[in-house]
């Protein structure tokens, strides 16, 4: 799929990684079984097939490269076929907990709520498939295979087991295992012809790092980067909604004519009091590259700062509303259509006072941004 088709000399260096990384486990395990974070183990991808890396936006895609869109996974796989969580849906729970004693229902709920994210992450980096890229860890080995990232089949689904906490199911093509009490969607993985490289644990790896030439030791590299998370949504009285005259519904504001894919992202008048210099002046434009890739020019507009704009006005609309949620003209967006996807909220990061990148963050993280930064303030 992806891995098999890459020059011989990128292959070899990212099992050369991954061997020296692995050979350090017994820094953090007694085990034989090389450990292997996997944050590292995005890293080593992107860096070694100069992959798009997507890990700072919450989509099923954790990288990409020419269209196609990687999902990366390590685990411990002994036996050669693990089940292994490729969603949560805490946030949707409402969707099925009246549901409960209904297994069928409840597995096509999730399934289609999983198709969506599939869906949603295709629109979000412009992406025509997806696949799994795994790296299984097995006792003084690493094993690589790839598979397809399928939908799932809710017209096929067929219920084989369920209790009060699980329900096992299967849409023919691949077996499925949800856990009700952690909103938690689980697929069996089957690992089929692996390719197998060996991992020489060390068994005193501080002994190792104790000897390194100091003098050859790599200087920590400081990112200035900074970034805030601003909300795709209001509060009112404690309840999420999106205003259906603001934010992403701007075009159905009164007043003067708009367009109909004329939107904006709010931004919280604290963060200009929290991150004073973030932002270039109100009006000054500045460079904002979408997971896609493209390049939108952005500003600050409206009173007190309170709006993230493209100029024009649609093109931050035509993106977000059309390419990824997909929502019909003349219809209103409401709070829904982001949680049916997994996202209500977009990290802005700074690369310098012209450049700025955008990605999705998962519901709740900024509740979670603002409570951190709201602290002392």
């Amino acid at each position: 799929m992806f891995f098999n088709i890459q020059a011989q000399d990128s292959k070899e260096k990212y099992i050369v990684l991954l061997q020296k990384i692995g050979s350090l486990s017994k820094l953090f395990s007694d085990s034989s079984v090389p450990y292997l974070y996997y944050r590292v183990a995005e890293n080593v991808f992107c860096r070694v097939f100069d992959a798009k890396n997507h890990s700072r936006s919450d989509t099923s895609a954790d990288a990409s490269k020419d269209k196609l869109g990687i999902g990366l996974k390590t685990y411990i796989g002994k036996t050669g076929s693990s089940y292994q969580k490729i969603a949560e849906f805490n946030k949707k729970r409402s969707d099925y907990s009246e549901l409960k004693f209904n297994p069928e229902k409840i597995a096509e709920v999730v399934s289609s709520l999983r198709n969506k994210r599939i869906d949603f992450a295709k629109s979000a980096h412009g992406l025509d498939n997806i696949i799994y890229h795994c790296v299984t860890r097995t006792q003084n080995k690493f094993q690589i295979f790839e598979e397809h990232m399928e939908y799932i089949n809710v017209d096929l689904i067929n219920v084989k087991k369920s209790s009060n906490n699980a329900i096992h199911f299967t849409d023919g093509t691949h077996d499925y295992n949800f856990n009700l009490s952690k909103s938690t969607l689980f697929k069996r993985f089957v690992t089929v012809n692996p390719f197998e490289f060996d991992v020489n644990v060390l068994q005193d790896p501080f002994k190792f790092l104790e000897s390194f030439d100091e003098s050859t030791q790599l200087q920590p590299h400081l990112s200035n980067n900074q970034s805030v998370i601003l909300p795709l949504y209001s509060k009112k009285k404690g309840e999420k909604l999106v205003h259906k005259h603001s934010g992403l519904n701007a075009w159905n504001a009164g007043g003067r004519i708009r367009h109909m894919r004329e939107v904006y992202i709010l931004i919280p008048s604290w963060i200009h009091r929290v991150f004073p210099d973030f932002f270039p002046a109100r009006e000054n434009s500045f460079n904002l590259k979408l997971p896609n890739g493209k390049v939108l020019k952005a500003s600050v507009s409206q009173d007190g700062g309170k709006a993230l704009s493209s100029n024009p006005n649609k093109d931050l609309g035509e993106w977000l509303i059309d390419k990824v949620l997909k929502i019909e003209s003349n219809d209103i967006v409401v709070y829904k259509n982001l949680e049916d996807v997994g996202i209500d909220s977009v990290e802005v990061t700074k690369i310098d006072d012209e450049n700025f990148e955008i990605n999705f963050k998962q519901v709740g993280s900024f509740e979670t941004f603002e409570d951190y930064n709201l602290i002392e303030v």
